[in-house]
């Protein structure tokens, strides 16, 4: 029995620890936080984007205000309409709701990037609650060529 059940657990485990790892504080709005899917897509040019799905499973919304990481000075809250990528002052998550972080949609933007993201690079991005409170993710980079966005030069923006 043992030999049957092994495998689906690890298969399991395996799959819990791609889907990034998401932590917040022990009070505000990061109780009910949760990150799965975590990504940032992997290049060689100054701006990017971080992708997630960020569920809340509390009682209140939470408000996403801004986002942090060591990998730039300058990183935004962004949404795609109208065929355009602009930044926004924030993006709230319903109780008891999920909100897709994802390419043509609403992202995080991450821009004057000095150094490469390399596949396969485990970024660390903070997001920053309307609660003053925090919530860290971390991403992994992969390679993406879809979305047919265009990062270079701030076009689109």
């Amino acid at each position: 029995m043992f030999r049957r059940i092994f495998p689906a657990l690890l298969a399991a485990l395996l799959t819990l620890s791609a889907c990034g790892d998401g932590t917040g504080d022990a009070q505000g709005g990061a109780d009910g936080l949760a990150v799965a899917d975590a990504w940032v897509k992997a290049t060689d040019m100054n701006m990017s984007a971080a992708f997630a799905v960020l569920s809340n499973s509390g009682d209140e919304d939470v408000e996403i205000v801004g986002v942090t990481t060591d990998l730039t000075d300058r990183a935004e809250i962004h949404e795609t309409a109208d065929g355009a990528m602009r930044p926004v002052e924030s993006v709230t998550i319903p109780a008891g709701e999920s909100l897709r972080l994802e390419p043509g949609g609403d992202h995080l933007m991450l821009m004057d990037l000095t150094d490469p993201i390399e596949p396969g690079q485990e970024v660390e991005l903070t997001l920053e609650l309307g609660d003053g409170s925090t919530f860290d993710i971390t991403a992994t980079a992969k390679d993406f060529a879809g979305g047919a966005e265009d990062y270079e030069g701030g076009k689109g923006h």
